[in-house]
């Protein structure tokens, strides 16, 4: 078999994008999101393997700002349409495809690469470590109260069509980027993925819903959200489904979930992609009775170590030299001194003994905050080389609020 391995044409989009739909199952997207995709596809970034005329694997990688602890907005490339059609599987094309795309985001000057994972399996051997879990919650509203924060009361929310309110949303959202780390700046399009509401992809609930919340008459917060109806003999039970929420203080929060748990003829409120340390979780009087789970999120490859961990700030003093294995990528191999502060760090090559020993899975897990070296140490995936390297490297990578990543690409 030969194949070919080259950048994306325009006019190649829709045979591309349908190998991608097959991959997934064959369903064809809904036209108002695939007509979004089409517009946001960066061809330039993005890749297809050709066997023949038609096309057997697809990969992109939108140019993303993503948001690391201290709040800098770093480039990154956000790996996306990634597949390889099933007659060609086991052949090593998702191995090319890594490898020619972890190349071209090195030539591009971008530090990080980032993706959500179908399969969780499958980027650790690329070097992705899980950086961000997503949390998903089923509130029983018929038997938790709410406990809201001081200036909830003074806090209006409000009842808006959501393409009327997608002005407001996008200021709000652009505003809460810089305080949470594993946050994407969005590209202009992107905000129309917030509002596609397809009748057929609804399972019974309603049109998508808005409200804003405001102080002052200053918008403060956002929710969207569906309603689904039901009834059993006891009488209403619906859902309601969150399918966004921001808020840019506590006060904002809490009206908004107030809001949301006290909708007439509801009795549950189901969130599928929350941020770990969410605040509704210390609001609500039971959270045995919210259901909460974890799922794994963003995965973080460092594409340029050096100069990835520079980007970032570290929340203690740190001064450590850390071993680096990563076969995939060579360049980042060896032994790179960190030191750094709340302030800013540097991170060059050194030939100083090591002190911890890591692979860059395990740099790309810690990167953001979320997951601490001393807990991948006691899974036997980081060794501390120097006694007390381990504890101030945990202490120096964490990040005062959990990241998050608040939408999929």
């Amino acid at each position: 078999m030969t194949t070919e391995l080259r950048v994306l044409r325009p006019a190649e989009w829709a045979q591309w994008f349908e190998q991608l739909e097959l991959a997934f199952g064959g369903l064809p997207e809904n036209p108002q999101r695939r007509e979004v995709w089409e517009a946001i596809t960066e061809h330039e970034r993005s890749i297809g393997l050709w066997d023949g005329e038609r096309c057997v694997g697809t990969a992109g990688a939108f140019s993303f700002r993503m948001c690391v602890p201290g709040g800098a907005l770093v480039p990154a490339a956000g790996v996306t349409m990634v597949s390889v059609a099933a007659t060609h599987r086991r052949r090593s094309l998702l191995t090319s495809m890594m490898r020619r795309q972890l190349d071209d985001v090195r030539s591009w000057g971008e530090s990080v690469a980032l993706l959500t994972a179908s399969e969780p399996g499958i980027y650790g051997r690329y070097g992705y470590g899980i950086a961000t879990q997503q949390l998903r919650a089923a509130i029983d509203t018929a038997r938790v109260r709410l406990a809201v924060p001081p200036g909830t009361d003074g806090v209006v929310v409000r009842q808006v069509a959501p393409p009327e309110a997608l002005a407001t949303i996008e200021g709000l959202y652009a505003r809460l980027v810089p305080t949470r780390p594993g946050m994407l700046e969005r590209r202009p399009e992107w905000e129309r993925l917030t509002v596609i509401d397809p009748p057929e992809e609804r399972d019974g609930g309603s049109p998508l819903q808005c409200v804003l919340a405001e102080r002052d008459g200053e918008a403060v917060g956002y929710a969207l959200y569906t309603i689904k109806p039901a009834w059993d003999d006891a009488g209403p039970k619906g859902t309601v489904a969150v399918r966004d929420l921001g808020a840019l203080d506590p006060a904002a929060d809490g009206a908004l979930w107030r809001f949301l748990c006290g909708i007439d003829l509801t009795s549950t409120v189901e969130v599928g992609n929350r941020p770990v340390d969410d605040a509704w979780q210390h609001m609500v009087s039971d959270i045995r009775r919210c259901r909460p789970q974890l799922r794994d999120s963003l995965h973080v490859r460092l594409v340029d170590v050096g100069a990835a961990l520079e980007a970032r700030t570290y929340q203690a003093p740190v001064d450590v030299v850390l071993e680096v294995e990563d076969d995939f990528c060579p360049w980042n191999a060896g032994r790179w001194r960190l030191t750094g502060d709340a302030k800013g760090a540097v991170c060059v090559r050194t030939d100083e003994a090591a002190d911890l020993a890591l692979t860059v899975r395990e740099l790309g897990a810690a990167y953001l905050g979320g997951v601490s070296p001393a807990a991948l140490a006691a899974a036997g995936r980081v060794r501390e080389l120097r006694a007390g390297a381990l504890g101030e490297a945990a202490v120096a990578f964490g990040s005062p609020v959990a990241p998050w990543l608040p939408h999929g690409f």
